[in-house]
């Protein structure tokens, strides 16, 4: 294959209104599978596939489960010290093999020792009283207590190791444990627990926090990322970074008033915003975000078609690991998509691949009709794992299935049969069968699950 469009698919108007050819060296793709509205209407359909009571019983069902999923509501006031110290022994670990700082420099024992210090894991209580709080920014849960970068190789530093998720305005944490220093928490939200800047968080009352969660109707963040109006008043509100899914409660003008920080709101929506004070408790504020930004009162509705639309709002962002460089990685990435849905999966690929969180179809080494036949009877949505990562099915074009996925690398074979290796780091739409993991193994080859996002039946 080559990577090189049709003549025919084109960019938008040049210099002179001349129309540069498009080019790229991503097999089988057009420029007009870039939009979603190619792939929508290829759709054979496009049926509701799960109304909010059911989605919320398939979130129910999942949390209950426990598996790769906390229902913080369920913990009570305290927790085992040695549940907490599990939890820390399970993030906060050297690397088994070499890892480096920018400067190329090895991390030593010496370091790792320092960053074991800055735990204080020997400082952990048998029992843990539980403390509540809500994110007020965008901000980085991290391996170790520390904004230190390190790299699996010294000329290999768009990875960093110690970084393992993001959260988000509004996401509930639970907090277990603090550093040395005192400037970090060790948190657990929702899927996930390790260390998070206490300058993100604001720490609050659990009834304080659970009434406000509760509270409805809620704005939903539909787009990839929009911002609250700008606020000369108090910054803590001004501009602030609000990913797809995040969810606020709405507030009326007859609540707040027709001034809302010298602005009046009747072009905008007004929310509750978590924020911290002086002392770092937890506050709310009445904030505005523009109607015409996108966003949605309420959920979306799970269907195929905005499923697509969903998932291109992030075409073309930059990959970043554990939501890093502001964008998000490969279960980053199908988590927002799904959670504008109300959808909530465990955070890495492998957790969501081998779970039992959505219906599945698992495959074995040497199941190459089995992936081919269920390759051609994927829906729209569906979720392809191979190890380490996840792609979204967007479709089929000419007899080949597509996907939309938020991937590093980009490896196949070209006529001449040489292995050609580029990259993408990005949001990227691709075939599925031309990729390579590398000369010997296909990303076909490595298929060992596919799940379809809706009920488990019972």
């Amino acid at each position: 294959m080559t990577g090189t469009a049709h003549a025919g698919d084109r960019a938008g108007p040049g210099a002179g209104g001349a129309s540069p050819v498009f080019v790229s060296d991503v097999p089988g793709i057009s420029e007009q599978m870039l939009s979603a509205d190619y792939w929508v209407q290829r759709l054979d359909g496009d049926p509701l596939r799960m109304g909010s009571e059911q989605v919320h019983s398939f979130n129910a069902r999942n949390f209950a489960r426990g598996e790769y999923l906390h229902d913080l509501q369920a913990l009570g006031e305290t927790m085992p010290g040695e549940q907490v110290r599990d939890l820390l022994d399970g993030i906060s670990r050297p690397a088994s093999s070499p890892r480096y700082y920018r400067d190329g420099r090895q991390v030593s024992e010496a370091d790792y020792g320092r960053m074991q210090a800055a735990v204080q894991r020997e400082q952990v209580p048998d029992v843990v009283e539980l403390q509540w709080g809500v994110v007020v920014e965008r901000a980085s849960m991290r391996s170790f207590p520390t904004g230190d970068r390190i790299f699996k190789a010294p000329d290999d530093q768009d990875l960093d190791r110690l970084q393992e998720t993001g959260v988000f305005p509004g996401q509930q944490v639970v907090l277990l444990h603090e550093s040395a220093d005192g400037e970090w928490w060790f948190a657990v939200n929702y899927h996930y627990a390790a260390w998070l800047p206490k300058s993100a968080v604001a720490v609050g009352k659990r009834g304080q926090v659970e009434q406000w969660l509760g509270m409805a109707p809620r704005l939903v963040v539909t787009g990839a990322q929009v911002s609250t109006n700008f606020n000369p008043v108090d910054t803590r509100t001004s501009e602030k970074a609000l990913d797809m899914g995040v969810s606020l409660p709405l507030l009326s003008a007859a609540e707040v008033g027709h001034n809302v920080n010298g602005q009046n709101p009747v072009a905008s929506h007004i929310v509750s915003l978590p924020v911290r004070g002086e002392d770092g408790r937890l506050e709310f504020e009445p904030t505005l975000v523009a109607r015409s930004r996108d966003v949605n009162v309420g959920h979306l509705e799970y269907r195929p078609s905005l499923v697509l639309e969903q998932a291109f709002k992030f075409l073309g962002e930059r990959y970043g690991w554990g939501h890093d460089y502001n964008g998000r990685d490969c279960t980053g990435f199908v988590g927002e998509v799904y959670k504008s849905f109300g959808i909530l999966m465990p955070r890495n690929s492998g957790q969501q691949g081998k779970g039992a969180f959505a219906p599945t179809q698992f495959f074995e080494p040497g199941d190459d009709r089995k992936r081919l036949q269920a390759l051609d009877n994927l829906t729209v949505g569906d979720l392809i794992y191979i190890p380490g990562h996840v792609m979204m099915y967007i479709g089929h074009a000419g007899g080949e299935p597509y996907v939309i996925h938020d991937v590093t690398g980009l490896s196949y074979f070209t006529r001449g049969d040489e292995l050609y290796r580029g990259t993408l780091s990005g949001v990227s739409v691709t075939p599925l069968k031309p990729l390579q993991l590398g000369r010997e193994r296909s990303f076909v080859d490595s298929i060992y699950a596919i799940k379809t996002i809706q009920p488990v039946m019972p």
